[in-house]
């Protein structure tokens, strides 16, 4: 299956992010976004991958460690959180 943008593979996925997101939520992670899993998967897991299937990004969505998933969001909001704080000084 291929995909002619980020939107349409992000829309096709959809329902996985949210199956994880509700997962987290159960577990505690009540901030979590499905954007922010969608965000990590892109930025760091999917980064340098190639010719992934749909089965594989699904299976990923699944399976990433909240963990991960959680300290991947706290790092980029802390690194956000310090660039407007530079840029107020």
């Amino acid at each position: 299956m291929e995909f002619n943008n980020l939107q349409e593979l992000y829309d096709r996925l959809r329902p996985a992010l949210r199956t994880k997101r509700n997962e987290m939520v159960r577990n505690g992670y009540n901030y979590i976004k499905p954007e922010d899993i969608w965000n990590y998967l892109k930025e760091v897991k999917w980064k340098k991958a190639s010719d992934l299937s749909l089965y594989e990004m699904v299976n990923d969505v699944l399976n990433t460690d909240e963990g991960i998933i959680d300290a991947y969001l706290k790092q980029k909001l802390n690194l956000k959180n310090r660039e407007i704080y530079f840029k107020e000084e």
